[in-house]
């Protein structure tokens, strides 16, 4: 008997394994491609503008090599936090776990390729009439039971295929979160640098305000000038006095935000950032790289096409649906009245045989779903389009930033420097009696005006930098990824 059930187990599993290995390279659906699309050969924003102020730092079309571009800076402070938000930021380790959760559900997926076993044990008592009376008896059962759909038409390889495509979607959303993370981790720093400069600025002007004031209030004793200039130059003061407040505000809120985006508690640097330090150096050149480099540096658009790829191997899996269904299934066990025989041959069971399934009538369920399918494959196609022309704008918009704020920057320090200039004549000259102090009160509002809108141009090159590298892709790398991609599973 032994012999016979082993003969039979291996006659179905043969059939089973031949029919699986001639059909394996049936798979139904459309097979994905990567997407093409086109790029501009160059950057347009590169092409000269027409001020006539030069530029300090040069976007070049060189190649790119963004991937830790904080480094550019030589600002070791601002390389820290960067460095220190990878591994603590609470949203990127959400992400860590969507990596994670791809990969378990990628298992999942491919476990459809392999057999089912379950074992199983029941124990029941029951009671039968006769003719002779009737008889109370216990069964004892205790076996395996196996399952096996063949993969004849493809569709549990093409939701691996989509299982995979899903764990690349994660690891580049992974990484482009990085490139989001370390961009706000930089901008917000130049913006708390900015804030503290500010203050800084403002607190020199309310003292040479001051120091107006007092000689104003000493000629005014002296009966040179009447009240309104005392009245002019203490309402100087204290409107420069009410912006200190403001600046100290966005000095704490930047720290509190730079604390967070590190994963801790919003007052964790103040002892750390407070000190005021000097405003990062930049790069004499920023390589850019091509247009069409983007698509492979881009995080965001890999994920697109990564996304595109699952949604087409969907398709497939709709489409399988429409054809049978072949599966082999089998059990083996014992049984007895006693506990004890099932630890013995004696009365063994088994059962093995194929099975095919095959939809006649659905209500349109299986065409609906597939046209479901087709209609998120394109979606996928459009937002991969949507994605590229996205990191196109960005580029561009960030180059033009860039450039036009270094030549407003260089214009702006040259009026701070003339209004400089202007406030001490104007000064010396109320002081010998030579001017009104209107031209005073001008000169010193144009002072701190002016120098205020330096720093704000200062911090925003130095952001729109920032935005440079994050358009072109930088701050990720492919060794970044938590873990290898598993191998593909094969048919059986």
């Amino acid at each position: 008997m032994n012999e016979q059930l082993e003969k039979s187990l291996i006659r179905y599993a043969a059939v089973a394994l031949a029919a699986s290995a001639s059909l394996s390279g049936c798979t139904v659906g459309p097979d994905f491609a990567a997407p093409g699309s086109s790029t501009p050969q160059e950057w347009s924003s590169l092409r000269s503008s027409a001020s006539t102020r030069p530029i300090t730092s040069t976007p070049v079309n060189s190649p790119a090599e963004a991937r830790v571009w904080w480094e550019t800076f030589n600002d070791v402070r601002l390389t820290s936090l960067i460095e220190r938000s990878t591994s603590g930021n609470l949203t990127l380790a959400q992400a860590e776990s969507r990596v994670r959760q791809a990969r378990a559900e990628r298992t999942i997926a491919g476990s459809g390729m392999y057999p089912g076993v379950n074992a199983s044990a029941s124990a029941t008592r029951g009671r039968n009439g006769g003719t002779f009376g009737a008889s109370t008896s216990n069964q004892f059962r205790a076996g395996f039971d196996a399952s096996w759909e063949l993969d004849v038409f493809g569709g549990i390889r093409r939701g691996v295929e989509a299982a995979d495509a899903q764990i690349e979607s994660a690891v580049y959303d992974r990484q482009s979160l990085m490139v989001t993370l370390s961009g706000e981790v930089a901008t917000t720093y130049f913006e708390l640098r900015g804030a503290q400069r500010q203050l800084v600025i403002a607190q020199h002007n309310q003292e040479l305000q001051q120091h107006v004031l007092e000689l104003t209030q000493q000629r005014f004793d002296a009966g040179f000038v009447s009240a309104l200039d005392v009245a002019n130059a203490r309402a100087n003061v204290t409107q420069t006095e009410a912006q200190v407040p403001s600046f100290d505000a966005q000095v704490q809120s930047s720290i509190y935000a730079l604390s967070t985006l590190l994963g801790q508690q919003p007052g964790a640097l103040l002892d750390e950032l407070q000190p005021q330090e000097s405003v990062a150096l930049l790069p004499s050149s920023v390589p850019v790289g091509l247009p069409s480099e983007l698509l492979r540096r881009r995080p965001d658009i890999k994920r697109a096409e990564a996304d595109l790829h699952a949604s087409t191997a969907r398709v497939g899996i709709a489409v399988a649906d429409q054809y049978p269904r072949f599966s082999l299934t089998s059990s083996f066990g014992t049984q007895g009245n006693k506990v004890a025989s099932l630890g013995t041959l004696a009365d063994r069971f088994w059962s093995i045989g194929p099975g095919i399934s095959l939809p006649v009538f659905t209500g349109g369920r299986i065409e609906g779903n597939i046209e479901a399918a087709k209609a998120v494959a394109e979606q996928a196609t459009l937002a991969y389009r949507q994605s590229v022309l996205v990191a196109l704008q960005d580029v561009e918009t960030s180059i033009v930033n860039f450039t036009r704020e270094q030549q407003r920057r260089a214009a702006l320090a040259e009026s701070a420097a003339a209004n400089a200039q202007a406030a001490d004549l104007a000064v010396q000259l109320y002081n010998a009696g030579r001017t009104d102090f209107l031209n005073v009160l001008s000169a010193q509002r144009q002072l701190y005006s002016t120098q205020a809108q330096l720093v704000q141009s200062e911090t925003a090159v130095a952001s729109d930098l920032v935005a440079i590298y994050k358009a072109i892709g930088g701050g990720w790398d492919e060794s970044l990824t938590i873990h290898e991609k598993p191998e593909a599973v094969s048919s059986p």
